[in-house]
């Protein structure tokens, strides 16, 4: 009966021991994302672009040397063009990429994900990105005013459903556009 008792309080002192060190490692060294004057900007970009080429009709003779399961009349190329990402903020160029569509025959969605560590306080940013072959302008382009806060984690998101980007925050201003 003495020896089932001793074991218990072993068994007891072991585990609150256990317990009290990971409560400890659960709460120290205290980890701080970003210094205490600083937010973050975040933008992510999903989008598929538009295609390389124009479609095409087939002619009569190539839709006979085709499988009958295959006579689509339209011949469209798969490929997509790369899409072109900028971010500016106050003015200044902080990301600029052209980022080429995922898959073998590059005909998949663009994926871009990019972070950068700005002051808190008032900033004007500005995204823009281009999906089409024009060699000048932007297809999507908006331009808002933030209020960031220390330590806030702001969102600039693209959904070319939703009419192109979402600048997800605290606060945000619309700036007129130029």
């Amino acid at each position: 009966m003495i020896v089932k008792a001793l074991q218990f309080l072993g068994q007891g002192i072991v585990y609150a021991g256990m317990a009290l060190w990971l409560g400890y490692f659960a709460n120290q060294p205290v980890y701080n994302q970003l210094p205490p004057d600083m937010a973050l900007v975040k933008l992510s970009v999903i989008h598929g672009a538009q295609h390389e080429g124009a479609c095409r009709k087939r002619t009569q003779a190539e839709l006979n040397a085709l499988a009958p399961n295959m006579r689509a009349p339209l011949d469209c190329p798969r490929e997509r063009l790369p899409v072109t990402i900028e971010v500016l903020l106050d003015g200044k160029l902080v990301y600029r990429e052209s980022v080429q569509p995922a898959g073998l025959a590059r005909g998949g969605k663009t994926r871009a994900y990019y972070k950068f560590q700005t002051g808190a306080g008032p900033h004007e940013l500005e995204a823009r990105l281009v999906d089409s072959a024009r060699t000048e302008g932007y297809d999507y382009e908006k331009a808002v005013r933030i209020d960031l806060i220390p330590g806030e984690n702001f969102v600039i998101d693209f959904r070319a459903e939703l009419g192109g980007f979402k600048f997800l925050g605290r606060s945000v201003t619309d700036l007129p556009e130029n």
